[in-house]
């Protein structure tokens, strides 16, 4: 792994930061992370309500934490399981390159092109006010889509690669939104690892503005 990679975008975006590091880890890392991951992980598929209708969660998720505090988010609640070796490695490493502290990962496998991840922005209270989400990818290369809530000419697209690590940070969870849509393209499957700091509601910092919320798909 380099924690000075030389292919490193900072994007200028109004109101965000977003920085992707394509090469976070070399391909015969990734490679081993991602079978790792697919081996070890405890996957799980919850059910979503849309419209009073339940329905299964287009991907299969895991919750580790270094703490047992429950995570919610789009009506489901997740009780973490305690961090192992790798992710506690994977961890470390993320944290010294983006030097910021993180106790949670949520981890998200798309089996194929159709599952997905609807448009949504990290901006749950446990959260706090400006998080710094980092997401690392492994495996299939996958579209992220992210736009503005109000500035209709910010739609933009970046592909996930095999290894890469993305931050976003500063005010992105208020103003901008982000998805992993569906594609009819064979692809394989991809693992995403997103990083995040989760306090107990009590400790949270009450915003200075009214956040725009939205329903998670």
């Amino acid at each position: 792994m380099n924690l000075f990679p030389s292919e490193k975008t900072k994007f200028n975006l109004p109101q965000a930061e977003l920085i992707y590091i394509s090469q976070f880890y070399s391909q015969t890392e990734a490679n081993i992370i991602f079978e790792s991951l697919l081996k070890d992980i405890l996957w799980q598929q919850d059910n979503i309500t849309l419209f009073g209708k339940a329905h299964k969660q287009p991907r299969l998720t895991a919750l580790y934490a270094e703490s047992n505090t429950p995570y919610t988010y789009s009506g489901i609640t997740m009780n973490p399981q305690p961090f192992n070796k790798l992710l506690l490695k994977i961890k470390e490493q993320v944290e010294v390159a983006t030097k910021h502290k993180f106790n949670s990962v949520l981890l998200n496998l798309y089996r194929d092109g159709n599952d997905s991840n609807g448009w949504h922005a990290d901006n749950e209270k446990e959260l706090g006010v400006n998080p710094v989400i980092t997401s690392v990818s492994f495996g299939a290369r996958r579209s992220f889509k992210y736009k503005h809530r109000t500035l209709k000419s910010e739609n933009h697209k970046l592909e996930l690669e095999h290894g890469s690590l993305l931050i976003m940070k500063g005010e992105m969870q208020h103003y901008w939104l982000h998805q992993i849509p569906k594609t009819k393209n064979e692809v394989g499957k991809r693992i995403n690892l997103t990083f995040r700091f989760i306090t107990k509601k009590t400790e949270v910092p009450q915003p200075r503005f009214n956040l725009i919320c939205i329903f998670i798909m």
